[in-house]
């Protein structure tokens, strides 16, 4: 047919594919903006952005940035870039100003789209980064120098793109969650990011009766994975930027049937004053992943919230990997589950060789959701991407029937005395402790032992708890050399990433 659709994107077919099969059904909800959108709705504002772009002067394999909360432009965003072939920066809006002139300039973005609650931060931005010959803003004042986003969305054609773009060409730029350091950048694929979103719709049983809460931050992989895998299975989302009250408002209001939290989040909605009032009943799951899971907030969680979780493990480097649904995790709840269909994991040693059932060792994995290298990083690329399998940084364990489960990060493992002591065990059992609202486990240098193990401490709030009372807890659990010999108290909540990793570094050269 003359007007035939040349070779499009994986993902912008599912999208179009999405918006025929359902039509005028509701498929997203934009909490921060108060606004209902059909599936319809998606594919059409996708197309007019697109086709916006191309009025612009942009075409495939530009760059163009992204700078927003959770959002339907945000949406809009990704699902253009999937009919365009531009090539995007979703931008973590918690980094400095010269951090995302850095990222802007390093891979030559010459557009910026914005959330105008970030106009200081783009005022920061627009002069350093010369190569800027778009700045489109959305919300609230836009600022003189910027298109307003609704206007001229609004006067854009909605009609398909009529452009070919092939699964193995570069979708966006995603960072890491910078638990080391800064961020580090590479390239998704179309391909990889279907297979991502198609794993996240399957692995957690997703239909057309659900609603999902999406809270994760959608600039990184994990939040955009739930809008498309949403999509790809029919499924109503809903968007919001995490606070506890208004999640467990949403939870009501909405039917919410599942969601994707990191412990943090839990525990924060666990200690809301006014909990026993939501009406959450409508959940059938809470899926876990982003930081470890420690056993108190899981029990915690299925008395308080919901019954039924799941837990997954990976980075967001390779996608998901291995996967816990409710029965596994009643089972084995301390394990992260078993490899998902299109993953392959291994415990290696520290030559290579696979490590029998029990032992702990480096996680290793593979997926066609991986990419395969850092954004001009050759030094970190060799080593994490060795021989097609992704070196993930942390340590694990099988058990006798394939079950993983996490002892830490390579990084994370103290050497005191030396003696091995795997941060995660410890946190675990403070945790246990109700006066402890967070907690973080560091090795900081000791000139007689080499490290010692050292406890940050977030007191719960309105409880009272001593470093005594700390160490004699750990001392009645665990071995001696694994107590610690320091516990200092802070009063502010403990750094993380976007996806709710502590940055344990930030809290080593804090107490150094």
């Amino acid at each position: 047919m003359e007007n035939s659709i040349p070779n499009q994107s994986p993902l912008a077919q599912m999208l179009a594919t999405a918006a025929g099969r359902f039509g005028s059904r509701e498929a997203l909800v934009c909490m921060t903006s108060n606004r209902r959108f059909s599936f319809a709705d998606l594919n059409h504002r996708a197309n007019q952005l697109a086709n916006l772009m191309a009025a612009e002067g942009y075409r495939k394999g530009d760059v163009v940035a992204m700078l927003s909360s959770n959002r339907i432009e945000l949406v809009d965003w990704y699902f253009m870039l999937a009919k365009s072939g531009i090539v995007g920066i979703p931008i973590n809006y918690r980094l400095s100003a010269d951090d995302i002139t850095g990222l802007i300039g390093s891979m030559g973005a010459t557009g910026l789209l914005f959330e105008t609650r970030f106009n200081d931060l783009v005022d920061q931005v627009r002069p350093a980064s010369l190569g800027l010959r778009l700045l489109m803003g959305f919300g609230a004042e836009i600022p003189d120098y910027a298109i307003d986003y609704d206007q001229r969305l609004a006067q854009s054609e909605g009609s398909e793109p009529m452009l070919a773009v092939e699964q193995g060409e570069p979708f966006y730029f995603n960072l890491t969650s910078g638990t080391t350091g800064l961020p580090k950048s590479y390239v998704l694929n179309h391909q990889s990011n279907l297979t991502g979103s198609q794993s996240m719709a399957e692995g957690h049983d997703l239909t057309e009766q659900d609603t999902v809460l999406t809270v994760f931050p959608a600039f990184g992989r994990v939040g955009f994975a739930w809008i498309a895998g949403a999509i790809f299975a029919g499924t109503r989302n809903v968007l919001l930027n995490f606070s506890a009250p208004e999640a467990l408002g949403v939870i009501q209001s909405e039917a919410i049937t599942i969601t994707n939290l990191v412990p943090t989040m839990a525990a924060m909605m666990m200690a809301e004053p006014d909990l026993e009032n939501y009406d959450l009943s409508s959940l059938r799951g809470i899926v876990f992943a982003g930081a470890p899971l420690p056993a108190p907030i899981r029990e915690r969680t299925r008395e308080l919230l919901c019954p039924n979780l799941y837990e997954y493990y990976g980075m967001q480097e390779i996608g998901i990997v291995t996967l816990s649904k409710p029965a596994e995790k009643l089972a084995k709840p301390d394990s992260v589950g078993r490899q998902i269909e299109r993953a392959e994991v291994r415990v290696i040693d520290d030559q290579g060789a696979d490590l029998p059932v029990g032992e702990v060792g480096h996680i290793i994995a593979r997926s066609p959701s991986a990419t395969d290298s850092y954004y001009q990083n050759p030094e970190k690329s060799a080593q994490t991407f060795r021989d097609g399998w992704v070196h993930t940084g942390d340590l694990g364990r099988f058990d006798a029937e394939r079950f993983l489960y996490i002892a830490g990060r390579d990084k994370d493992m103290i050497i005191t005395g030396g003696q091995n002591v795997f941060s995660l065990e410890v946190e675990e059992v403070i945790l246990g402790l109700d006066t402890i609202a967070e907690c973080a486990v560091i090795g900081l240098a000791d000139e007689l032992w080499g490290e010692r193990v050292t406890a940050i401490i977030v007191a719960a709030a309105g409880s009272q708890v001593s470093e005594q009372q700390i160490i004699a807890h750990c001392k009645s659990t665990l071995a001696g050399f694994k107590v610690p010999k320091q516990v200092v108290f802070q009063a502010e909540q403990l750094p993380r990433t976007p996806t709710g990793k502590v940055t344990k570094f930030v809290l080593v050269d804090r107490y150094q």
